[in-house]
């Protein structure tokens, strides 16, 4: 009896020990497992051949918007995106390397032209978050990651609006369908510091339904030197909408005014840009960017070889111009790799100084060209 009574008394100790080992071990498993799903790392590797028709391909004749602007066989960038998500806070690094990630870096010519994104979060409750540090503009519709855009090449609204922005930003969720974004912020595209003391003040409201959103964006404020420019302000309008299972169409429109610092009118730009975008299969997708940009009073400062320096557009005595810019994509995925042929024409619609040179060497005021870009998503 006394036997059968010790083997028993054993028999519970073991099945015990077991019981709390296996589920020491399934803890510490969840634990392990739950700590590193929250760590996530996505990126994107892409490149491009740009060649023009019926113009120069020596680097010299390119439409004046960022990225895909070298000729021959040239390199996008290399983006590698670090995340946390923890319950309530987390954080984002997103790096860049190539030429379009450092053509990205703006106005950080001291940098190691590596930081694209790097901002923490905070989820205060499930209607607001706070967002502290670098991050990609809320204005716009393209963005600077090629996996963004359905174009390879971006848009003159694009690349004359802001890139990034540095500060403190509040998003909102007033309803199922409705948000809201607070932000005040260095100097549009000051990523690293705030050489000028001065902030800008951006906002959004934002509608997103099963078949689509919009988004209305402002910023205002001194973009630069106290005493030498005025504030600017900005309004601009995204939105896109899938009208059918098959077609897409997006809307960009935008609007841009500097107010002089002293006597004189103001200076800035506008513009509006269709996307309709058809999927013909599975992997095949074609879509055409329709873009008119308009710069006025922009002032004639720096003329260098009949081309107004630093101005997208041929201008005219009185600082006014305009470019039409169509472009028709196609986008054919094979697995996480995307090919992006697109033929693009740039028209001017002044001709006072005549931006391009055709092969001949006399100039022109549009410029016909082809890219094909490759885009590898991860």
């Amino acid at each position: 009896m006394k036997t059968k009574t010790v083997t028993n008394f054993l028999k519970k100790a073991c099945l015990l020990a077991l019981t709390f080992v296996s589920f020491t071990l399934v803890a510490q498993e969840e634990e392990e497992k739950n700590w590193f799903d929250n760590f996530s790392i996505s990126g994107s590797v892409d490149g491009y051949y740009r060649y023009n028709i019926g113009a120069p391909n020596d680097n010299s004749e390119a439409p004046a918007t960022s990225f895909a602007n070298e000729s021959g066989f040239a390199l996008g960038m290399a983006n590698i995106i670090i995340g946390y998500e923890g319950e309530n806070v987390g954080f984002v690094a997103d790096l860049v390397m190539g030429q379009r990630g450092e053509d990205a870096v703006f106005n950080s010519d001291d940098s190691a032209q590596i930081v694209n994104q790097l901002y923490a979060y905070w989820n205060v409750s499930e209607k607001v978050k706070l967002t502290f540090g670098n991050f990609n503009t809320f204005l716009g519709y393209e963005v600077i990651s090629p996996t963004g855009n359905f174009n390879y090449s971006t848009s003159y609204m694009f690349s004359y609006g802001p890139f990034s922005h540095t500060g403190l930003k509040a998003d909102f969720v007033l309803s199922e369908k409705w948000s809201a974004m607070l932000a005040v912020m260095n100097p549009t595209d000051f990523t690293e510091n705030n050489p000028y003391d001065t902030y800008i003040i951006g906002a959004q409201l934002g509608y997103a339904a099963d078949n689509g959103s919009a988004f209305l964006n402002f910023r205002y404020g001194n973009e630069g030197e106290p005493g030498e420019v005025g504030p600017t302000f900005q309004a601009d309008l995204t939105t896109g909408w899938d009208v059918s299972e098959e077609f897409y169409l997006g809307v960009n429109a935008t609007y841009l005014s500097t107010e002089p610092q002293d006597d004189g009118d103001a200076s800035g730009f506008y513009g509006v840009a269709l996307y309709p975008q058809y999927k013909t299969s599975e992997k095949f997708t074609l879509g055409l960017r329709g873009e008119y940009f308009s710069q006025y009073n922009f002032g004639l400062t720096s003329i260098e070889g009949g081309a107004i320096v630093g101005s997208a557009t041929a201008i005219d005595d009185e600082g006014d111009g305009s470019v039409l810019a169509l472009t028709l994509t196609g986008s054919y995925d094979v697995g996480n790799l995307t090919f992006k042929p697109e033929f693009r024409f740039d028209s001017m619609t002044e001709d006072t100084f005549e931006v391009f040179t055709d092969n001949d060497g006399e100039g022109t005021d549009s410029l016909s060209s082809f890219v094909l870009g490759v885009v590898y998503k991860f």
